[in-house]
């Protein structure tokens, strides 16, 4: 894809889908209820996060989904004119497209029902108890994470062709 217009197509994608997961978990479960998955490790289970990565700023007094709908708009608007700007580098678009498409899911969240949807969690049977379990996750979730392990794997790479050697 060289045209933006094809990028922000699969950010929508990506929307409509985590929107749609969404969706079913929340007519399926009922806040707190889970379903194991893959016992012991991966299970569902519907949560609300007020709050950020890790429910930061989840104990706040409501104002933390301004300030969070604030930054999800502000990124969400850079993110669409670096694939402007960018639009020839296929693998840049292509990570950026994955942030957006997941900034743009939680927004949704946030701005209906004032939280995040999580849903899956997952455990580390026999592993450290600092993040056992981890905190619940979505579709929504899963792409920023990728999306901005590409744009860092991505910075790496331009560094090493642009560094003398």
């Amino acid at each position: 894809m060289r045209s933006p217009g094809g990028w922000l197509g699969l950010s929508a994608v990506l929307v409509v889908l985590d929107q749609i997961t969404k969706i079913v978990v929340q007519r399926e479960l009922a806040q707190g209820q889970s379903i194991d998955v893959l016992p012991p490790m991966v299970s569902l289970v519907l949560a609300y996060n007020p709050g950020a990565a890790f429910s930061f700023l989840a104990s706040g007094s409501g104002w933390q989904r301004y300030f969070f709908l604030a930054i999800a708009l502000f990124a969400s608007a850079l993110i669409i004119y670096m694939m402007i700007k960018h639009k020839s580098d296929r693998f840049l678009c292509f990570a950026l497209a994955l942030v957006l498409g997941g900034a743009v899911g939680n927004l949704i969240d946030r701005a209906v029902t004032g939280a995040v949807v999580d849903f899956v969690l997952v455990r580390w049977p026999g592993g450290p108890r600092l993040f056992d379990p981890w905190p619940a996750f979505n579709l929504a979730d899963s792409c920023i994470t990728v999306g901005a392990a590409l744009l860092i794997w991505d910075s790496f790479r331009r560094s090493r062709v642009k560094s003398p050697e």
